[in-house]
Protein backbone atom coordinates (compact mmCIF):
# COMPACT_ATOMS: atom_id res chain seq x y z
CA UNK A 1 0.00 0.00 0.00
CA UNK A 2 1.76 3.18 -0.83
CA UNK A 3 1.11 6.31 1.32
CA UNK A 4 0.08 9.65 1.25
CA UNK A 5 3.89 10.53 1.84
CA UNK A 6 5.02 7.72 -0.74
CA UNK A 7 6.31 5.10 1.31
CA UNK A 8 5.09 1.32 0.78
CA UNK A 9 3.40 -0.22 3.42
CA UNK A 10 3.11 -3.95 4.61
CA UNK A 11 2.06 -5.91 6.99
CA UNK A 12 5.20 -7.74 8.38
CA UNK A 13 5.24 -11.73 6.96
CA UNK A 14 6.29 -14.51 9.30
CA UNK A 15 5.62 -18.01 10.09
CA UNK A 16 2.20 -18.46 11.90
CA UNK A 17 3.61 -21.59 13.28
CA UNK A 18 6.54 -20.05 14.59
CA UNK A 19 4.20 -17.20 16.21
CA UNK A 20 2.22 -19.97 18.04
CA UNK A 21 4.94 -21.46 19.34
CA UNK A 22 6.48 -18.75 21.04
CA UNK A 23 3.02 -17.80 21.88
CA UNK A 24 2.24 -21.34 24.04
CA UNK A 25 6.02 -21.13 25.25
CA UNK A 26 5.96 -18.12 26.97
CA UNK A 27 2.43 -17.67 27.52
CA UNK A 28 2.08 -14.54 25.38
CA UNK A 29 -0.62 -13.05 23.27
CA UNK A 30 -0.47 -12.70 19.05
CA UNK A 31 1.56 -9.16 19.06
CA UNK A 32 3.87 -9.95 21.78
CA UNK A 33 5.12 -12.74 19.60
CA UNK A 34 5.63 -11.31 16.09
CA UNK A 35 7.45 -8.42 17.87
CA UNK A 36 9.61 -10.90 19.96
CA UNK A 37 10.59 -13.19 16.34
CA UNK A 38 10.59 -10.14 14.50
CA UNK A 39 13.51 -8.55 16.73
CA UNK A 40 14.76 -11.58 17.32
CA UNK A 41 14.75 -11.49 21.32
CA UNK A 42 16.79 -13.36 23.40
CA UNK A 43 16.30 -15.47 25.99
CA UNK A 44 17.60 -12.86 28.67
CA UNK A 45 15.06 -10.20 26.59
CA UNK A 46 12.20 -12.33 26.86
CA UNK A 47 12.63 -13.52 30.65
CA UNK A 48 12.69 -9.20 31.03
CA UNK A 49 8.92 -9.22 29.76
CA UNK A 50 7.50 -10.22 32.76
CA UNK A 51 10.76 -10.45 35.06
CA UNK A 52 13.24 -7.73 36.33
CA UNK A 53 17.08 -8.44 36.06
CA UNK A 54 19.73 -6.64 38.15
CA UNK A 55 22.29 -3.97 36.09
CA UNK A 56 25.63 -5.53 36.55
CA UNK A 57 29.52 -4.58 34.86
CA UNK A 58 29.91 -7.01 31.84
CA UNK A 59 33.32 -6.09 31.38
CA UNK A 60 34.75 -7.03 34.71
CA UNK A 61 38.09 -8.10 34.24
CA UNK A 62 38.44 -7.98 30.51
CA UNK A 63 42.05 -6.74 29.32
CA UNK A 64 41.11 -3.10 28.51
CA UNK A 65 39.26 -2.08 31.05
CA UNK A 66 41.71 -3.86 33.46
CA UNK A 67 44.50 -1.51 31.53
CA UNK A 68 42.18 1.48 31.92
CA UNK A 69 41.82 1.11 35.52
CA UNK A 70 45.60 0.39 36.23
CA UNK A 71 46.74 3.69 33.81
CA UNK A 72 44.07 5.90 36.28
CA UNK A 73 45.69 4.49 39.56
CA UNK A 74 48.81 5.05 38.66
CA UNK A 75 48.17 9.06 37.79
CA UNK A 76 46.31 9.27 41.32
CA UNK A 77 48.47 8.15 43.21
CA UNK A 78 51.38 10.02 41.59
CA UNK A 79 48.63 12.98 42.03
CA UNK A 80 49.45 13.52 38.35
CA UNK A 81 47.03 16.21 36.48
CA UNK A 82 44.85 14.73 34.33
CA UNK A 83 43.32 16.45 31.71
CA UNK A 84 39.70 15.14 30.27
CA UNK A 85 38.60 16.22 26.30
CA UNK A 86 34.98 15.42 25.88
CA UNK A 87 32.71 15.44 22.84
CA UNK A 88 30.03 18.30 22.76
CA UNK A 89 27.16 16.36 22.91
CA UNK A 90 25.24 14.68 25.87
CA UNK A 91 27.42 11.59 25.83
CA UNK A 92 30.46 13.77 25.94
CA UNK A 93 29.35 16.07 28.50
CA UNK A 94 28.14 13.06 30.76
CA UNK A 95 30.90 10.43 30.17
CA UNK A 96 33.25 13.73 31.38
CA UNK A 97 31.23 14.19 33.97
CA UNK A 98 31.00 10.75 35.37
CA UNK A 99 34.78 10.86 35.20
CA UNK A 100 35.57 14.18 36.62
CA UNK A 101 32.91 13.77 39.70
CA UNK A 102 34.96 10.33 40.32
CA UNK A 103 38.44 11.62 39.91
CA UNK A 104 37.61 15.01 42.07
CA UNK A 105 36.41 12.38 44.90
CA UNK A 106 39.97 10.67 44.27
CA UNK A 107 41.42 14.49 44.86
CA UNK A 108 43.04 14.31 41.64
CA UNK A 109 44.15 17.29 39.55
CA UNK A 110 41.67 17.28 36.66
CA UNK A 111 40.99 19.78 33.87
CA UNK A 112 38.98 19.34 31.22
CA UNK A 113 37.56 20.77 28.46
CA UNK A 114 34.67 20.40 25.79
CA UNK A 115 35.66 21.58 22.30
CA UNK A 116 33.51 24.43 20.92
CA UNK A 117 31.53 23.73 17.86
CA UNK A 118 32.20 26.71 16.53
CA UNK A 119 35.86 27.01 16.97
CA UNK A 120 37.24 23.98 17.52
CA UNK A 121 34.88 21.42 15.48
CA UNK A 122 34.68 18.14 16.98
CA UNK A 123 37.13 16.16 18.45
CA UNK A 124 40.84 17.09 19.19
CA UNK A 125 42.97 17.63 16.61
CA UNK A 126 46.27 18.41 17.01
CA UNK A 127 46.20 22.10 16.99
CA UNK A 128 43.67 21.45 19.79
CA UNK A 129 45.48 18.79 22.20
CA UNK A 130 49.01 20.72 21.96
CA UNK A 131 47.38 24.01 23.10
CA UNK A 132 45.87 22.42 26.02
CA UNK A 133 49.17 20.55 26.88
CA UNK A 134 50.48 23.73 27.21
CA UNK A 135 47.30 25.35 29.43
CA UNK A 136 47.23 23.14 32.05
CA UNK A 137 50.59 20.46 31.51
CA UNK A 138 48.86 17.29 32.32
CA UNK A 139 50.35 13.71 32.46
CA UNK A 140 47.45 11.73 31.51
CA UNK A 141 44.91 12.70 29.06
CA UNK A 142 41.76 11.46 28.65
CA UNK A 143 39.98 11.47 25.62
CA UNK A 144 35.73 10.58 25.89
CA UNK A 145 33.34 10.36 23.08
CA UNK A 146 35.82 11.43 20.58
CA UNK A 147 40.01 10.66 20.08
CA UNK A 148 39.04 7.01 17.67
CA UNK A 149 40.85 9.06 14.64
CA UNK A 150 43.24 11.35 16.67
CA UNK A 151 46.09 9.79 15.39
CA UNK A 152 48.50 13.06 15.50
CA UNK A 153 47.42 14.09 18.58
CA UNK A 154 48.13 10.62 19.85
CA UNK A 155 51.19 10.78 18.30
CA UNK A 156 51.91 14.37 20.58
CA UNK A 157 51.23 12.86 23.60
CA UNK A 158 53.54 9.91 22.88
CA UNK A 159 56.47 12.31 21.73
CA UNK A 160 55.98 14.60 25.00
CA UNK A 161 55.25 11.44 27.37
CA UNK A 162 51.89 12.09 28.14
CA UNK A 163 49.41 9.03 29.06
CA UNK A 164 46.65 8.70 27.09
CA UNK A 165 43.32 7.30 27.35
CA UNK A 166 40.47 7.03 24.82
CA UNK A 167 36.39 5.87 25.67
CA UNK A 168 34.74 5.87 22.77
CA UNK A 169 32.40 4.02 20.75
CA UNK A 170 32.35 6.12 17.16
CA UNK A 171 33.22 4.16 14.32
CA UNK A 172 37.31 3.73 13.80
CA UNK A 173 39.50 2.53 11.06
CA UNK A 174 42.77 0.35 11.07
CA UNK A 175 45.47 1.75 12.01
CA UNK A 176 43.56 2.21 15.30
CA UNK A 177 45.48 5.63 17.13
CA UNK A 178 48.29 4.19 19.52
CA UNK A 179 47.38 5.31 22.59
CA UNK A 180 48.35 3.73 25.74
CA UNK A 181 44.48 2.25 26.24
CA UNK A 182 42.25 2.16 23.83
CA UNK A 183 38.85 1.21 24.88
CA UNK A 184 36.02 1.05 21.56
CA UNK A 185 33.67 -1.88 21.43
CA UNK A 186 33.97 -1.58 17.69
CA UNK A 187 37.50 -2.41 17.13
CA UNK A 188 37.95 -4.80 19.56
CA UNK A 189 37.08 -8.72 19.13
CA UNK A 190 36.57 -9.41 22.66
CA UNK A 191 33.72 -7.46 23.31
CA UNK A 192 32.61 -6.62 19.59
CA UNK A 193 28.74 -8.13 20.73
CA UNK A 194 29.02 -4.43 22.88
CA UNK A 195 29.42 -2.22 20.20
CA UNK A 196 26.03 -0.73 20.50
CA UNK A 197 26.98 1.34 23.94
CA UNK A 198 28.05 4.92 24.55
CA UNK A 199 30.49 6.40 25.54
CA UNK A 200 29.31 7.01 29.41
CA UNK A 201 28.21 3.49 29.62
CA UNK A 202 31.83 2.41 28.95
CA UNK A 203 32.95 4.90 31.20
CA UNK A 204 30.57 4.05 33.54
CA UNK A 205 32.19 0.54 33.56
CA UNK A 206 35.54 1.94 34.19
CA UNK A 207 34.66 3.60 36.94
CA UNK A 208 32.65 0.41 38.80
CA UNK A 209 35.05 -1.46 37.70
CA UNK A 210 38.24 0.30 39.86
CA UNK A 211 35.76 1.14 42.80
CA UNK A 212 35.80 -2.88 42.52
CA UNK A 213 39.07 -3.78 42.29
CA UNK A 214 40.15 -0.50 44.95
CA UNK A 215 37.23 -1.40 46.88
CA UNK A 216 36.30 2.37 47.07
CA UNK A 217 33.15 3.30 48.93
CA UNK A 218 32.05 5.65 46.18
CA UNK A 219 28.16 5.67 45.48
CA UNK A 220 28.14 5.09 41.71
CA UNK A 221 24.78 3.90 41.27
CA UNK A 222 23.31 6.76 41.85
CA UNK A 223 24.74 8.14 38.32
CA UNK A 224 22.92 5.42 36.39
CA UNK A 225 20.55 7.67 35.25
CA UNK A 226 23.19 9.54 33.46
CA UNK A 227 24.00 6.08 31.54
CA UNK A 228 20.29 5.82 30.52
CA UNK A 229 20.03 9.58 29.54
CA UNK A 230 23.51 9.33 27.50
CA UNK A 231 22.17 6.38 25.81
CA UNK A 232 18.92 7.84 24.68
CA UNK A 233 20.01 10.99 23.66
CA UNK A 234 22.81 9.10 21.19
CA UNK A 235 20.25 6.81 19.77
CA UNK A 236 21.83 3.47 21.07
CA UNK A 237 20.05 0.66 20.61
CA UNK A 238 17.35 -0.34 23.82
CA UNK A 239 18.71 -3.90 23.46
CA UNK A 240 20.24 -6.16 25.49
CA UNK A 241 22.08 -4.73 28.45
CA UNK A 242 20.94 -1.04 27.59
CA UNK A 243 17.80 -2.46 27.85
CA UNK A 244 18.29 -4.00 31.39
CA UNK A 245 19.61 -0.46 32.84
CA UNK A 246 16.55 1.67 31.27
CA UNK A 247 14.20 -0.90 33.31
CA UNK A 248 16.25 -0.89 36.41
CA UNK A 249 16.50 2.89 36.14
CA UNK A 250 13.17 3.79 35.43
CA UNK A 251 11.83 1.78 38.19
CA UNK A 252 14.63 2.98 41.05
CA UNK A 253 15.48 6.20 40.03
CA UNK A 254 13.73 8.77 42.30
CA UNK A 255 13.55 12.08 41.24
CA UNK A 256 13.19 14.18 44.39
CA UNK A 257 16.48 12.44 45.51
CA UNK A 258 18.69 14.24 42.36
CA UNK A 259 18.85 17.90 42.45
CA UNK A 260 20.03 18.52 39.16
CA UNK A 261 16.59 16.38 37.51
CA UNK A 262 14.38 17.42 39.91
CA UNK A 263 14.82 21.26 38.71
CA UNK A 264 15.32 20.09 35.01
CA UNK A 265 11.68 18.38 35.63
CA UNK A 266 10.55 21.59 37.10
CA UNK A 267 11.63 23.99 34.53
CA UNK A 268 10.01 21.41 31.93
CA UNK A 269 7.36 20.52 33.22
CA UNK A 270 7.75 17.19 33.28
CA UNK A 271 5.80 14.61 35.89
CA UNK A 272 7.41 13.13 38.19
CA UNK A 273 7.43 9.77 37.05
CA UNK A 274 10.76 9.04 34.93
CA UNK A 275 9.91 8.46 31.26
CA UNK A 276 12.13 7.56 28.01
CA UNK A 277 10.45 9.94 25.93
CA UNK A 278 10.80 12.97 28.46
CA UNK A 279 14.67 11.70 28.33
CA UNK A 280 14.24 11.88 24.78
CA UNK A 281 12.26 14.86 23.36
CA UNK A 282 12.80 17.06 26.47
CA UNK A 283 16.24 17.02 28.74
CA UNK A 284 18.67 15.40 25.84
CA UNK A 285 17.43 18.58 23.87
CA UNK A 286 17.99 21.15 26.04
CA UNK A 287 21.38 19.90 27.20
CA UNK A 288 22.48 19.23 24.01
CA UNK A 289 21.31 23.37 22.51
CA UNK A 290 23.94 23.88 25.19
CA UNK A 291 26.76 23.04 22.57
CA UNK A 292 24.67 23.94 19.36
CA UNK A 293 24.37 27.93 20.15
CA UNK A 294 27.32 28.18 22.81
CA UNK A 295 30.10 25.96 24.58
CA UNK A 296 28.94 22.57 26.23
CA UNK A 297 31.45 23.62 28.99
CA UNK A 298 28.74 24.67 31.22
CA UNK A 299 26.94 21.52 31.33
CA UNK A 300 29.87 19.40 32.78
CA UNK A 301 29.75 22.63 35.21
CA UNK A 302 26.50 21.82 36.11
CA UNK A 303 26.73 18.22 36.69
CA UNK A 304 29.66 18.58 39.18
CA UNK A 305 29.78 21.13 40.93
CA UNK A 306 28.80 21.51 44.46
CA UNK A 307 26.66 24.20 44.51
CA UNK A 308 23.25 24.34 44.26
CA UNK A 309 23.26 28.02 43.19
CA UNK A 310 25.27 27.46 40.26
CA UNK A 311 23.11 24.23 38.71
CA UNK A 312 20.07 26.33 39.37
CA UNK A 313 21.66 29.16 37.19
CA UNK A 314 22.91 27.09 34.62
CA UNK A 315 19.43 25.34 34.15
CA UNK A 316 17.97 28.60 33.97
CA UNK A 317 20.93 29.70 31.21
CA UNK A 318 20.56 26.55 28.95
CA UNK A 319 16.56 26.93 29.50
CA UNK A 320 17.03 30.56 27.77
CA UNK A 321 19.18 28.86 25.40
CA UNK A 322 16.72 25.89 24.07
CA UNK A 323 13.88 28.14 23.85
CA UNK A 324 16.51 30.35 21.31
CA UNK A 325 17.70 27.11 19.46
CA UNK A 326 14.29 25.95 19.04
CA UNK A 327 13.08 29.78 17.72
CA UNK A 328 15.65 29.49 15.21
CA UNK A 329 14.40 26.03 14.07
CA UNK A 330 11.01 26.96 13.39
CA UNK A 331 12.26 30.15 11.44
CA UNK A 332 14.79 27.62 9.16
CA UNK A 333 11.57 25.23 9.15
CA UNK A 334 8.82 27.36 8.00
CA UNK A 335 11.13 28.80 5.05
CA UNK A 336 11.87 25.22 3.65
CA UNK A 337 10.49 24.26 0.65
CA UNK A 338 9.93 20.25 1.39
CA UNK A 339 8.25 19.44 -1.85
CA UNK A 340 12.07 20.36 -3.45
CA UNK A 341 13.55 17.31 -2.46
CA UNK A 342 10.97 14.93 -3.31
CA UNK A 343 12.69 14.33 -6.75
CA UNK A 344 16.48 14.68 -5.43
CA UNK A 345 17.82 10.70 -5.71
CA UNK A 346 19.79 9.52 -3.18
CA UNK A 347 21.34 10.73 -0.05
CA UNK A 348 19.58 14.39 0.89
CA UNK A 349 22.59 16.62 0.76
CA UNK A 350 20.94 20.56 0.88
CA UNK A 351 23.84 23.11 1.33
CA UNK A 352 22.82 26.87 2.62
CA UNK A 353 25.29 29.58 3.62
CA UNK A 354 23.08 30.98 6.01
CA UNK A 355 21.78 28.16 7.90
CA UNK A 356 23.31 28.42 11.67
CA UNK A 357 26.06 25.63 12.46
CA UNK A 358 24.44 24.20 16.00
CA UNK A 359 20.94 23.86 14.32
CA UNK A 360 22.28 21.77 11.27
CA UNK A 361 21.80 18.63 13.08
CA UNK A 362 17.99 19.04 13.82
CA UNK A 363 17.29 20.36 10.66
CA UNK A 364 18.72 17.08 8.90
CA UNK A 365 16.96 15.14 11.74
CA UNK A 366 13.77 16.38 10.79
CA UNK A 367 14.30 16.03 6.84
CA UNK A 368 15.06 12.38 7.49
CA UNK A 369 12.15 11.71 9.40
CA UNK A 370 9.93 13.20 6.82
CA UNK A 371 11.15 11.28 3.56
CA UNK A 372 12.74 8.48 5.31
CA UNK A 373 16.00 8.77 3.93
CA UNK A 374 19.42 9.50 5.06
CA UNK A 375 19.79 13.77 5.14
CA UNK A 376 23.11 15.72 5.26
CA UNK A 377 22.70 19.66 5.60
CA UNK A 378 26.04 21.86 5.28
CA UNK A 379 26.53 25.25 6.36
CA UNK A 380 29.14 27.90 4.89
CA UNK A 381 32.50 28.14 7.25
CA UNK A 382 34.81 30.37 5.33
CA UNK A 383 36.34 28.34 2.02
CA UNK A 384 34.90 24.77 4.14
CA UNK A 385 31.39 23.59 4.38
CA UNK A 386 30.53 22.23 7.87
CA UNK A 387 28.08 19.40 7.74
CA UNK A 388 25.88 17.24 9.71
CA UNK A 389 24.43 14.09 9.07
CA UNK A 390 21.26 12.04 10.26
CA UNK A 391 20.48 8.71 9.03
CA UNK A 392 18.02 5.47 8.67
CA UNK A 393 18.66 2.18 10.42
CA UNK A 394 19.55 -0.02 6.89
CA UNK A 395 22.15 3.02 5.96
CA UNK A 396 24.99 3.18 8.46
CA UNK A 397 26.54 6.70 7.32
CA UNK A 398 29.43 6.90 10.27
CA UNK A 399 30.89 4.18 8.41
CA UNK A 400 30.99 5.68 5.42
CA UNK A 401 32.14 8.89 6.56
CA UNK A 402 35.25 7.38 8.18
CA UNK A 403 35.79 5.83 4.46
CA UNK A 404 35.76 9.35 3.44
CA UNK A 405 37.98 10.61 5.72
CA UNK A 406 40.56 7.77 5.05
CA UNK A 407 40.40 8.96 1.09
CA UNK A 408 41.11 12.55 2.03
CA UNK A 409 37.46 13.21 0.76
CA UNK A 410 36.67 15.48 3.83
CA UNK A 411 38.93 16.78 6.13
CA UNK A 412 37.31 16.17 8.99
CA UNK A 413 34.48 13.65 9.87
CA UNK A 414 33.07 10.75 12.23
CA UNK A 415 29.95 9.03 14.02
CA UNK A 416 28.28 6.15 14.24
CA UNK A 417 25.15 4.53 12.47
CA UNK A 418 22.85 7.08 12.56
CA UNK A 419 24.84 10.46 12.66
CA UNK A 420 27.84 11.82 11.75
CA UNK A 421 29.96 15.59 11.39
CA UNK A 422 32.02 16.11 8.40
CA UNK A 423 34.23 19.19 6.92
CA UNK A 424 35.56 19.19 3.82
CA UNK A 425 36.54 22.08 1.07
CA UNK A 426 33.75 23.61 -0.92
CA UNK A 427 35.26 22.39 -3.95
CA UNK A 428 34.98 18.61 -3.08
CA UNK A 429 31.41 19.01 -2.49
CA UNK A 430 29.95 17.19 -5.76
CA UNK A 431 33.24 14.31 -5.21
CA UNK A 432 31.57 13.61 -1.59
CA UNK A 433 27.82 13.11 -3.26
CA UNK A 434 29.32 10.70 -5.54
CA UNK A 435 31.04 8.89 -3.37
CA UNK A 436 28.45 8.98 -0.74
CA UNK A 437 25.47 7.74 -3.03
CA UNK A 438 27.45 5.20 -4.70
CA UNK A 439 27.50 3.31 -1.20
CA UNK A 440 23.92 4.46 -0.52
CA UNK A 441 22.35 2.54 -3.73
CA UNK A 442 23.90 -0.64 -2.53
CA UNK A 443 21.96 -0.24 0.09
CA UNK A 444 18.88 1.13 -1.06
CA UNK A 445 15.55 -0.14 0.27
CA UNK A 446 14.12 3.16 1.80
CA UNK A 447 10.66 3.41 0.86
CA UNK A 448 9.19 -0.04 1.99
CA UNK A 449 7.89 -0.02 5.89
CA UNK A 450 6.50 -2.50 8.19
CA UNK A 451 3.48 -2.35 10.22
CA UNK A 452 2.91 -5.21 12.54
CA UNK A 453 -0.55 -6.00 12.51
CA UNK A 454 -4.27 -5.12 11.49
CA UNK A 455 -5.80 -3.85 14.28
CA UNK A 456 -9.77 -2.58 14.79
CA UNK A 457 -10.46 1.17 16.40
CA UNK A 458 -12.83 -0.98 19.05
CA UNK A 459 -9.59 -3.39 20.16
CA UNK A 460 -8.09 -0.32 21.54
CA UNK A 461 -8.03 0.05 25.09
CA UNK A 462 -5.95 0.15 28.19
CA UNK A 463 -4.99 -3.58 28.38
CA UNK A 464 -4.07 -3.97 25.07
CA UNK A 465 -1.56 -0.92 25.65
CA UNK A 466 -0.58 -2.96 28.55
CA UNK A 467 0.62 -6.02 26.68
CA UNK A 468 2.47 -3.78 23.88
CA UNK A 469 4.12 -2.00 26.59
CA UNK A 470 5.23 -4.95 28.71
CA UNK A 471 8.36 -5.25 25.58
CA UNK A 472 9.42 -2.22 26.60
CA UNK A 473 10.97 0.22 27.32
CA UNK A 474 10.81 1.31 23.67
CA UNK A 475 13.33 2.87 21.36
CA UNK A 476 16.38 2.25 18.79
CA UNK A 477 16.19 -1.14 17.50
CA UNK A 478 12.77 -1.85 19.94
CA UNK A 479 10.34 0.97 18.54
CA UNK A 480 6.93 1.33 19.87
CA UNK A 481 5.00 -0.77 17.27
CA UNK A 482 2.73 0.87 14.05
CA UNK A 483 -0.63 -0.83 13.44
CA UNK A 484 -3.05 -0.22 10.67
CA UNK A 485 -6.64 0.82 11.09
CA UNK A 486 -8.78 0.88 8.26
CA UNK A 487 -11.62 2.81 7.16
CA UNK A 488 -11.28 5.78 9.67
CA UNK A 489 -12.24 9.19 9.65
CA UNK A 490 -10.35 12.19 11.17
CA UNK A 491 -11.94 14.75 12.72
CA UNK A 492 -12.08 17.97 15.31
CA UNK A 493 -9.06 18.82 13.94
CA UNK A 494 -6.82 21.47 16.11
CA UNK A 495 -3.18 23.08 15.23
CA UNK A 496 -0.90 22.99 18.60
CA UNK A 497 1.93 25.50 19.22
CA UNK A 498 1.76 26.52 15.71
CA UNK A 499 3.96 22.30 15.34
CA UNK A 500 1.84 19.79 15.76
CA UNK A 501 -2.19 18.61 15.05
CA UNK A 502 -4.58 17.24 17.47
CA UNK A 503 -7.60 15.25 16.23
CA UNK A 504 -9.86 12.56 17.07
CA UNK A 505 -9.90 9.12 15.10
CA UNK A 506 -13.29 8.05 14.54
CA UNK A 507 -15.27 5.02 13.06
CA UNK A 508 -18.82 3.93 13.88
CA UNK A 509 -19.73 5.19 17.45
CA UNK A 510 -15.88 4.89 18.65
CA UNK A 511 -13.80 7.84 19.19
CA UNK A 512 -9.57 7.64 19.72
CA UNK A 513 -8.08 11.09 20.81
CA UNK A 514 -4.77 11.29 18.38
CA UNK A 515 -1.67 13.34 17.55
CA UNK A 516 0.12 14.35 14.28
CA UNK A 517 4.01 14.98 15.29
CA UNK A 518 4.61 15.59 11.37
CA UNK A 519 5.38 18.85 10.45
CA UNK A 520 2.58 21.12 9.59
CA UNK A 521 4.06 21.15 5.54
CA UNK A 522 3.90 17.71 5.07
CA UNK A 523 1.68 16.37 3.05
CA UNK A 524 0.58 14.34 6.05
CA UNK A 525 -0.38 17.12 8.16
CA UNK A 526 -2.23 18.57 5.36
CA UNK A 527 -4.24 15.78 4.61
CA UNK A 528 -4.97 15.68 8.07
CA UNK A 529 -5.95 19.29 8.11
CA UNK A 530 -7.68 19.68 4.92
CA UNK A 531 -9.23 16.14 4.01
CA UNK A 532 -12.91 14.79 5.06
CA UNK A 533 -12.24 11.41 3.04
CA UNK A 534 -12.00 7.95 4.55
CA UNK A 535 -8.46 6.97 5.47
CA UNK A 536 -6.21 3.51 6.50
CA UNK A 537 -4.07 4.73 9.09
CA UNK A 538 -0.74 3.34 10.54
CA UNK A 539 -0.76 4.19 13.88
CA UNK A 540 1.20 3.79 17.32
CA UNK A 541 -0.54 3.55 20.79
CA UNK A 542 0.73 5.45 23.56
CA UNK A 543 -0.30 6.54 27.06
CA UNK A 544 -0.66 10.01 27.62
CA UNK A 545 0.27 10.80 31.32
CA UNK A 546 -0.72 14.34 32.61
CA UNK A 547 -1.08 15.07 36.21
CA UNK A 548 -1.12 11.97 37.58
CA UNK A 549 -3.53 11.05 34.98
CA UNK A 550 -3.08 8.46 31.83
CA UNK A 551 -5.27 8.49 28.65
CA UNK A 552 -5.00 6.31 25.51
CA UNK A 553 -3.73 8.32 22.57
CA UNK A 554 -2.85 6.93 19.30
CA UNK A 555 0.21 8.58 17.14
CA UNK A 556 -0.55 9.45 13.53
CA UNK A 557 2.79 8.08 11.41
CA UNK A 558 1.11 7.78 7.74
CA UNK A 559 -2.01 7.78 6.19
CA UNK A 560 -3.29 5.97 3.37
CA UNK A 561 -6.35 7.09 1.54
CA UNK A 562 -9.19 4.52 1.23
CA UNK A 563 -10.68 4.46 -2.34
CA UNK A 564 -13.57 2.22 -1.36
CA UNK A 565 -15.01 4.75 0.27
CA UNK A 566 -15.58 8.72 -0.10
Amino acid sequence: MKSISGKNWEEINLSKRLIEKVKIDHNLNDIQSKLIISRNFSEEEIFLIKNQINFTNPFLYTKDFLSACKLLKKNIIKKNKILIIGDYDVDGCLSTSLMVKFLNFNNSKVNFYIPDRFKDGYGADLNLTKRLIQLHSPKLVIFLDCGSNSHAAIKYLKSKNINSLIIDHHNTLIPYPKSDVFINPKKDVDYKKYDYLCTTFLTYMVIDLYIKLNKLKYLLKDDQIYVLLATIADVMPLRGINKILAINVIKDFDVNSNFIFKNLFKILNIQKKLEINDLAYKIAPLLNSAGRLENANQIVEMLTTNSKTNVLKIISKIYNINNKRKFIEKLILDKFDFEDLYNQKGVLIISNPTMHEGIIGIIASRIKEYYNKPCIVFTYSGNLLKGSARSTFDFNIGQYINKALNKEIIIKGGGHNLAAGITLEKTNLDIFKKFINRYYEKNLNQNKKIYFSKISLNSINKNFLYQINLLGPYGNQNTNPSFLIEDVKIIKTQIIKDRFISCFIKKNKKLVKAMSFNHLKSKISYSILNSNTYFDIIVRIKDNKWNDKSSLELEIIDLIKNTNKT
